[in-house]
């Protein structure tokens, strides 16, 4: 064993002030914590005399000395053959004080809190409430779909161990319902109307002066993430890879990357806060808004090297987006968005705003010149082609005609329906698509 932002070491019982100071700065980090007396700061064990009352003593040491109170499991325990006292605590109810001081876990010490950190730690304690009140919405207010779609993933991320029956039932077990009624989390999690929103907007330059395209995206999280990441697809370059036997398309910034962030933004948002998320794609580089501060005490390089320890500011929507494999826990998220950029020779930068978090990500210099949209281009020329010689096609007709994605099909057409050259005639089940303007294709 090691020391760590959750596990502390005392060589005696003779360092008891320092122990309980511990406790309390690894509660105020992570909600619990462990100190273990009779171990040297390298993990050896030197072993701890206990007496008759030496147990009772260190738990009234923690209690007589903590606020609120921390009532702590001390054991003993052989560890290499010698006695050793562990004293294992849980919390949620921060800022904890020891001695009439708070105090934070960094690393391997523990800091004391300045006023400043101190009222932090309770705006994050009213957050972290925050999913477990009661929503106004009602259980005919949930998306059924989007609860069996996801209880597919969980089932095959073999996440979750049991199988939906129905919605009340599955939220139930998931921990959303208080009771008969839902939790704020499970209305952000499955309903499809409340005030959350992610905002999205393409601008002409490297600022938010003049914006070529605006749009405002509601839903659930997981319909939000879907039309985020289907935004940015449309909105970025891509190249034609045709050096295989089939073609492949290139974006200019891994999809894998900038939907993790996407993720991400959703998961650890401040949902106290009315302002929402956003996407905006500049001519230089992609931002991705996350309207919920980053933690004073950490850097996000810290992260990126992996050394980061997970702090969830929505621990209920956490846990479910883990269980589907939508988002990863373990501090991951940074530094598999940094690796994936890495990878491609992305730049990506992780900014801290005042009202905020931002994930930026640099466009690369493309040229046409290069071939870089000449792919593209080709592709939805032989698009409209094809609709020319074959009106009233739908995609899945294009799809296997053309042998392009359905995806990408569906990014032309758009293009194509924004530039007012083809037009769907018919109903939704037995129309398709024809040219607009026959004359000036």
């Amino acid at each position: 064993m090691k020391e760590s932002e959750t596990i502390e070491f005392k060589k005696s019982t003779a360092e008891l002030k320092g122990a309980v100071i511990s406790i309390v700065a690894m509660l105020n980090k992570h909600g619990r914590g462990e100190v273990y007396f009779g171990l040297a700061d390298d993990g050896r064990a030197l072993g701890q005399a206990i007496g008759r009352m030496t147990l009772k003593d260190v738990t009234q040491a923690v209690v007589d000395n903590t606020e609120p109170k921390v009532y702590p499991k001390v054991e003993t325990r052989q560890i290499e053959g010698k006695d050793c006292i562990v004293v294992e605590a849980h919390g949620i109810n921060s800022p904890y004080f020891a001695y009439g001081r708070a105090y934070i876990r960094v690393g391997e010490s523990d800091k004391q809190l300045s006023v400043q950190e101190i009222e932090n730690q309770i705006v994050r304690k009213k957050r972290l409430l925050w999913e477990r009140e009661i929503s106004e919405k009602k259980l005919k207010d949930v998306n059924t779909a989007a609860v069996k779609e996801y209880m597919r993933k969980a089932n095959a991320a073999k996440r979750i161990n049991f199988k939906y029956t129905n919605v009340k039932q599955t939220l139930k077990k998931l921990s959303l319902l208080h009771g008969e009624k839902l939790t704020k989390a499970a209305e952000v999690l499955f309903c499809d109307d409340h005030p959350m929103e992610i905002q999205a907007a393409v601008f002409a330059g490297t600022d938010k002066i003049t914006f070529l395209d605006i749009r405002k995206f509601k839903g659930n999280i997981f319909s939000l993430r879907e039309q985020a990441e289907a935004y940015i697809k449309e909105h970025i370059k891509w190249r034609a890879d045709m050096s295989e036997s089939r073609r492949r398309e290139i974006p200019e910034i891994p999809v894998r990357a900038f939907s993790e962030a996407i993720g991400n933004s959703l998961c650890h948002r401040d949902y106290s806060d009315p302002k929402g998320n956003e996407v905006a794609v500049f001519k230089d580089r992609v931002d991705i808004y996350n309207p919920g501060t980053f933690p004073e005490e950490l850097d996000p390089q810290d992260f990126v090297k992996g050394d980061g320890y997970s702090i969830l500011r929505n621990p209920l929507i956490s846990e479910t987006m883990y269980m589907s494999e939508d988002i990863e826990k373990w501090a991951s998220g940074l530094k598999r968005i940094y690796d994936e950029c890495e990878a491609n020779h992305i730049k990506v930068e992780f900014k801290r705003v005042k009202t905020g978090f931002v994930v930026s990500f640099h466009r690369p210099k493309w040229e046409e010149s290069e071939g870089v949209n000449e792919g593209v281009n080709e592709g939805v020329n032989s698009l409209i082609e094809f609709i020319r010689s074959s009106p009233g096609q739908r995609v899945p007709h294009f799809e296997k005609a053309l042998k392009i994605p359905k995806k990408t099909l569906e990014r032309w057409i758009n293009k194509l329906k924004k530039e007012d050259k083809i037009e769907f005639k018919g109903s939704p089940k037995s129309g398709g698509y024809w040219l607009k303007k026959l004359g000036e294709i």
